[in-house]
């Protein structure tokens, strides 16, 4: 049985669709649909019915699919090592605040260590790179939350990570230490995109406590975020780190959030199963250097 069939299996079972598999995998659906059906009569049963407009796993579909993934994923390890560990490509899921303004001098450090190791960041938010790290389709993951647990992950607690309202330096806050969160009563709020953690912890603390907040804008972008806030539109709440030169600056001035919700920690996050290579293991250590404590 070629291993091509059960990828193409895996990605069918993934996406639900036979024409979404062909086109992440370069066949025509033809082809897809030959495949799955080879795969069925060598285990001489349905793997994949259709329902509705889409595809789904029969029971035996269901019960191959472990099967199928750790078959690829010993194959992935097995090359790695024929290959003795010197290639390869390590993909690290984060969001956009790492991306830019913690994980750089990292990449810069591991690239002079590894040099043959292609690195692959993929941007998301915390749901998806928490489900795409048990998946296996990423290594490891970087997320900014609150103390984070999963039965199937290591976490590794790399830092707390300072989160500030930030304004203009004209704004009435600038006569405060700090922010509350009756201070943000009426203010015009600039927010990040949904699906961002510490935006759904400020809008929690803002509807919990009965307090009339007026998110006015709303960005996936950080640098769009800053400049309206420098241009007084509004205030917001983010990592120090992702404004600290504005801050500097002195286009902005930034007050601590006053809050015992507002605790968030620079997480890095595995999968229990993940074959650890040597190159594997020298990203962890090398980004896990300095005060950092496992869970």
């Amino acid at each position: 049985m070629e291993l091509t069939y059960l990828k193409t299996f895996c990605e069918v079972a993934k996406h639900g669709s036979f024409t979404r598999a062909a086109e992440i995998l370069g066949y025509a659906q033809s082809s897809i649909t030959t495949q799955i059906q080879r795969l069925e009569e060598s285990y001489g049963a349905v793997l994949v019915e259709r329902f509705g407009r889409s595809m789904r796993l029969t029971i035996a579909g269901e019960a191959l699919l472990p099967y199928a993934k750790s078959v690829i994923r010993l194959h992935e390890e097995s090359k790695e090592i024929v290959s003795k560990q010197s290639k390869g490509t390590l993909s690290i899921g984060t969001i956009e605040t790492l991306a830019a303004y913690y994980l750089p001098p990292y990449l810069q450090a591991y690239r002079q260590q590894y040099p043959d190791i292609n690195i692959m960041l993929q941007p998301g938010n915390e749901p998806l790179i928490i489900e795409a790290v048990k998946e296996g389709t990423m290594d490891v993951g970087i997320i900014l939350d609150p103390p984070f647990s999963d039965p199937e992950l290591h976490t590794v607690v790399l830092r707390e990570e300072e989160l500030v309202i930030i304004a203009s330096p004209e704004h009435r806050f600038s006569a405060l230490s700090e922010v509350r969160a009756e201070d943000l009563s009426g203010e015009p709020l600039i927010l990040t995109e949904d699906g961002c953690t510490y935006r759904a912890m400020l809008l929690k603390v803002l509807r919990d406590g009965e307090i009339d907040s007026k998110p006015s804008y709303e960005f996936g972008n950080m640098e769009a975020i800053k400049q309206c806030v420098v241009y007084g539109l509004g205030v917001a709440l983010l990592p120090r780190i992702a404004a600290s030169e504005e801050i500097r600056k002195q286009q902005l001035i930034a007050l601590p959030f006053n809050h015992p919700a507002c605790r968030f920690y620079t997480q890095l996050i595995y999968s229990k199963k993940k074959w650890q290579s040597k190159a594997f293991v020298g990203f962890v250590e090398l980004i896990g250097e300095g005060n950092h404590q496992n869970h």
